[in-house]
């Protein structure tokens, strides 16, 4: 096994037992970003010439005894909205072509201190504002959507050309490309980790979180991230906790919730039929399934656009008035749409959001946790725009993969993608878990134990 190969976890007790040294899991990365980017096209920049000197002064350090702790050494790439000082911000758009970040993000700062070692910034679909990234090809097919917005920085991990990254998750950002790239994705709690010195796409909406190989890399991860930060409003002052599941599998008296509705509707037989196999897992580790009811299911999508776009184009107002000819033409009309909403369809819309927190929350007195599919399809074929369901009915691509994963944007519940199997093209498959706001401990550990009951994943397939 080469290094760029290893989980976060595995990767960083060898660099703590000085088996691995951060110059070698480096080069490794990089000389593999040789191999693969060229038709992946995950990093928007490559910073080889820093990850090279950061990974010599970190073996320096871990040799003179200043071990930081498990994310020092590791390489990772960000997401192309997440400030680093010094290197370039482009949001992935001609609008941000010169702009270059003057001081670090709260994340990239808090990850820098723990020792983790930047490789690279990562695509997005421009502004966030999609769930394709077309920059990018999914690191299984090369054929086949990235998923997105954090399209590149799933097909980063995916493809091993970082141990992990950071993604943004505004309805489903994160979860979506983990799911279609076989990659575990973490949308933590609403201001559970700071955004301070994050390009926004939705301030009421946005969250930042990991994008990692397995579950108790997510939770290496989200240990670093995690704390107030009084630059972000939305801060909580929740302290950050360590998140490491406890590596068992046992889930007796578990009560996982299983949707009678919803979650299930217009979606892919293969992908229902493996998710509800690994539900039945679930249930042989011990965990008592139960049903539930998804409250207000004709209101979520139309909450959650009506949140996003006004908000979405009140941050481009002055950009989109001066130069809207650089916007891609998807991203633009969009930020056109938010400037014709009614102020009343916005101020419905959070009320309906107050509602469906409200309801939620009963629902999830009831139950520990919620499972479901991540996307209710697989990745399609790079510039398709519609899927057609069994029943006829025709979804819009992105309508389809935001679907099912924003609920947990609109409530701002945790919700965690594990990788599921593949269908029979070998395309990932994703499973999520929705918990209560700040049980991030409780998914990671069901998720991990229906982790460990499966095989060690291997590196992609187009990768």
């Amino acid at each position: 096994m080469q290094p760029y190969e290893l989980p976060l976890t595995a990767a960083a007790e060898a660099i703590r037992a000085r088996q691995l040294s951060p110059v070698e899991l480096a080069e490794s990365v990089l000389e593999r970003i040789e191999q693969v980017e060229p038709y992946l096209q995950a990093y928007v920049t490559v910073t080889a010439e820093h990850t090279r000197w950061a990974a010599r002064e970190a073996a320096n350090d871990i040799a003179a005894g200043r071990y930081r702790g498990p994310l020092h050494g590791i390489p990772m790439g960000l997401k192309d909205l997440i400030d680093v000082a010094g290197v370039a911000t482009s949001a992935s758009s001609r609008v941000r072509a010169d702009h270059r970040a003057q001081a670090d993000s709260a994340v990239a700062a808090r990850l820098s201190a723990a020792g983790a070692i930047l490789v690279g910034k990562t695509h997005t679909h421009e502004f966030a504002y999609g769930l394709t990234t077309p920059q990018t090809s999914n690191a299984w097919d090369t054929g086949r959507v990235a998923g997105g917005s954090s399209g590149g920085s799933a097909v980063a991990v995916a493809a091993g050309t970082a141990t992990f990254t950071l993604g943004t998750d505004t309805g489903g950002s994160i979860r979506v490309p983990a799911a279609l790239n076989g990659v575990v994705g973490l949308k933590p709690t609403y201001g559970l980790v700071p955004r301070h010195g994050v390009t926004s796409l939705s301030w009421s909406l946005d969250h930042v979180g990991p994008i990692t190989r397995t579950v108790e890399d997510a939770a290496l991860v989200l240990a670093a991230l995690a704390g107030h930060d009084p630059r972000d409003p939305a801060s909580l002052t929740t302290p950050a906790v360590d998140y490491r599941p406890g590596g068992g599998t046992d889930l007796t008296g578990l009560r996982v919730g299983v949707p009678r509705n919803y979650y299930f509707d217009h979606v892919d037989a293969e992908v229902e039929a493996a998710v509800r196999h690994a539900i039945t897992q679930l249930q042989a580790l011990g965990a008592r399934l139960v049903e539930v009811e998804i409250p207000m299911t004709r209101y979520i999508q139309a909450t959650q656009w009506g949140l996003m776009v006004p908000e979405a184009t009140a941050y481009h107002e002055s950009t989109l008035r001066t130069a809207p000819e650089l916007y891609q033409d998807d991203v633009r009309i969009l930020l056109e749409a938010g400037e014709l909403m009614p102020a009343g369809d916005y101020l419905r819309a959070q009320r309906a959001r107050t509602l469906m927190r409200q309801e939620w929350a009963r629902m999830l007195r009831e139950v520990d946790l919620i499972v479901a599919p991540t996307v209710p399809a697989t990745a399609v074929e790079a510039g398709q725009e519609t899927i057609t369901w069994a029943d006829g009915t025709v979804e819009g691509v992105s309508d389809a993969y935001v679907r099912l994963s924003s609920p947990a944007n609109i409530t701002g519940v945790p919700s965690l993608s594990v990788p599921v199997g593949h269908d029979a093209a070998g395309m990932p498959i994703g499973m999520q878990l929705l918990g209560r706001p700040l049980a991030e401990s409780a998914l990671l550990r069901v998720g991990q134990a229906y982790e460990q009951t499966q095989p060690a994943r291997e590196l992609a397939r187009a990768a």
